[in-house]
């Protein structure tokens, strides 16, 4: 069988035709690599480049390399957070004419982190549990989408930071089966198995002496199951109210858009007496903020970072003499987020040397500033200015953290 590239992009063939397909992976040379930290997997793994991008190879047979591309196009159309499926190579063969495994080609998530790099420093307890919280979240939003993952584990996630906390990505779909609405049972069998390969992970790093004598593995483990339930109870439940009550709904609703959550659609019954309203919303993915933002911005960032950039954004209007709600002849608030991201968003990050910033990305970077500049408020007991801040935080605090913003990438 000839070598057939199957990918997502026209333009990606021609890129990865560059590379050693006749060679196994573990024998690609190091010209052809990107010394990336990796994580443990059952198959190889590989970083490479491919142009101008870092690409991850993973190595399996041809009929499971087919289908967790085709899942990971799926959760992309879906709005799920996973890596990015670029192309399946196929009809390897080596100098000799034997066969080789196919490979599946993905794209290198950018400031994301494996949960074993996190843990070359002792990480502290109240990181692991936003950890947790980030992969409940992650677990959630798939199961509300009908994806039985089959396998979630802090091994086949990728962590990113997002404002102070953090975004979990799926890495690993081989073992996933996309259906129009999941039964009670498969959740609940996913979640068992995310307790106990979580618990087992945890294990290894407490052998390893990698992690914090606080942790408990197991109760560790169980604490995805608690996070997972209460969300999900959140995000499902149906809600009985008292009959002209409706800011009730309207409280609820704009509680799960603190979750980052989206109510799509509503189910509203009135009782044959009229004395309640019984109200079952439809949620739909994460990104309520994430959406506002990029509508208002053109910003594409992390659910978090849009939160706290929306935040600024909203307290800067404010002050503008054409912000007017209501005025018809007032700016249109596109207009005013346009001149914030001209006059404050950009001119602010520009500002921090490319060299300090490692592997933020500039909504973690005025996230950070805007923190800094709270931080120097409150010892201040007044407001400081951005401009103060970026300075300070400049001098003091980036040349401090610079180790711990090297770019590292998980598998």
């Amino acid at each position: 069988m000839a070598l057939q590239i199957s990918a997502t992009n026209p333009e990606h063939p021609a890129l990865l035709l560059e590379l050693p397909w006749q060679l196994p992976l573990e024998e690609w040379p190091e010209d052809v690599l990107v010394p990336l930290p990796r994580g443990i997997s059952r198959h190889v793994v590989r970083y490479a480049r491919a142009g101008d991008e870092v690409i991850a190879v993973k190595e399996l047979a041809e009929r499971p390399a087919l289908r967790e591309y085709e899942l990971l196009r799926d959760l992309d159309r879906l709005g799920i957070p996973a890596v990015d499926p670029l192309a399946v190579v196929t009809g390897r063969v080596d100098a000799g004419g034997d066969p080789l495994e196919s490979v599946l080609v993905t794209r290198h998530l950018g400031g994301s982190m494996p949960y074993r790099s996190m843990f070359e420093t002792t990480m502290r307890p109240a990181t692991m549990h936003r950890l947790m919280d980030a992969l409940a979240v992650l677990l959630v939003r798939l199961h509300l989408s009908g994806f039985a993952w089959g396998d979630c584990s802090l091994s086949n996630t990728l962590f990113r930071r997002d404002a102070g906390a953090y975004a979990a990505y799926l890495v690993d779909a081989e073992t996933g089966d996309l259906h129009p609405q999941l039964s009670t049972g498969q959740r609940d069998y996913d979640l068992d198995l995310a307790r106990v390969n979580i618990s087992g992970e945890l294990l290894d790093l407490e052998a390893s002496g990698a992690l914090h004598p606080s942790v408990d593995p197991v109760e560790f483990g169980m604490e995805i199951c608690a996070r997972y339930q209460g969300l999900w109870q959140e995000l499902t439940r149906t809600s009985v109210y008292p009959a002209g009550k409706y800011h009730y709904i309207e409280r609820r609703i704009r509680r799960l858009n603190e979750l980052g959550f989206d109510v799509a659609e509503m189910q509203i019954e009135h009782s044959s007496n009229g004395d309640t309203v019984t109200f079952v919303p439809k949620v739909v993915d994460a990104g309520h903020h994430q959406r506002q933002l990029l509508r208002l911005t053109g910003l594409d960032t992390e659910e978090n970072q849009a939160r706290r950039l929306l935040n600024d954004l909203e307290s800067w209007m404010a002050t503008q003499d054409d912000y007017a709600p209501g005025d018809p002849l007032a700016a249109r608030p596109e207009v005013l987020a346009h001149r914030w991201v001209r006059d404050v968003f950009r001119p602010t990050v520009r500002a921090v040397p490319l060299e300090l910033r490692g592997s933020m990305d500039p909504a973690e970077i005025y996230h950070e500033l805007l923190e800094h500049r709270w931080y120097l408020s409150e010892r201040a007991q007044h407001d400081i200015g951005l401009d103060t801040a970026v300075q300070d935080y400049i001098a003091r605090i980036l040349p401090r953290a610079r180790e711990t913003l090297e770019p590292t990438t998980p598998e």
